[in-house]
């Protein structure tokens, strides 16, 4: 397969609702023009390959403010807080179209988007979920740190295996439309693991939230993993990220 070329957007610090708007705007653009390649074809205006019009692929980084988001097959009884104390703590909260439960974003935590054609890939969201899972566990070994897959449990864990010392670095959620992805995965790096304390993560009880700075016992440089997690990217998917 040739390398497929991803334009790299990193977004700063955003809005959750912001950065959902803005992947839904490329997604749907995105389906826009397949629903017209597809049209061309069929009216055999165009043979499959040669056509004008093509989609683009995104990964999109982004830091947001705290705000805890809830799956669409999520539990509303895995959040342990009321509104008003949500209001009170300054987190927002939103019903997401992702997959997945409960979740929290927040400062110093790593949220990627990629927005693909899977098409172009592969039409397999299991193997799209195993590969964003091997992009973090490479990145989580350049920092010495040994991570893997929990069975049944879509993420990144350290000590999966080992009862009573799992812990989940890195949540994964994603929604696919016409073989278009949004959303993805937040890989705690220095982030303030208390917020965790105010849900049930993803849905799993009697298992720790952990991060890259507890792990290694300090901080480290959020836009050096940037670095290492988009290097990663380009391995795992066979594609070449451009600005």
């Amino acid at each position: 397969m040739d390398k497929q070329e991803v334009h790299f957007r990193d977004l700063g610090q955003m809005a959750y609702k912001e950065a959902w708007d803005y992947q839904e705007q490329l997604l749907q653009e995105a389906v826009r023009i397949k629903a017209a390649i597809r049209d061309l074809q069929e009216k055999g205006a165009v043979m499959p390959g040669e056509e004008q019009l093509k989609t683009d692929h995104y990964l999109l980084f982004v830091e947001h403010p705290p705000v805890y988001t809830l799956g669409k097959s999520g539990d509303i009884a895995n959040v342990l807080l009321s509104e008003e104390d949500m209001l009170h703590k300054g987190i927002s909260f939103y019903r997401s179209n992702r997959g997945g439960d409960i979740t929290f974003h927040g400062p110093q935590q790593l949220v990627g988007y990629p927005v693909l054609d899977l098409e172009k890939y592969y039409t397999d969201i299991g193997k799209y979920l195993r590969n964003i899972e091997e992009m973090i566990i490479l990145t989580l070994a350049g920092y010495g740190i040994e991570a893997g897959r929990s069975p049944g449990e879509t993420g990144v864990w350290i000590d999966a295996d080992k009862k009573g010392m799992e812990r989940k670095i890195c949540a994964i959620g994603v929604r696919s439309s016409r073989w278009v992805t949004m959303h993805g995965f937040a890989l705690n790096v220095n982030t303030d693991l208390s917020y965790f304390d105010n849900i049930i993560p993803c849905g799993i009880k009697d298992k720790q939230v952990t991060s890259i700075e507890k792990e290694l016992g300090h901080k480290v440089d959020l836009q050096e993993v940037k670095e290492k997690v988009k290097k990663n990217f380009e391995g795992v998917f066979q594609s070449h990220l451009v600005s």
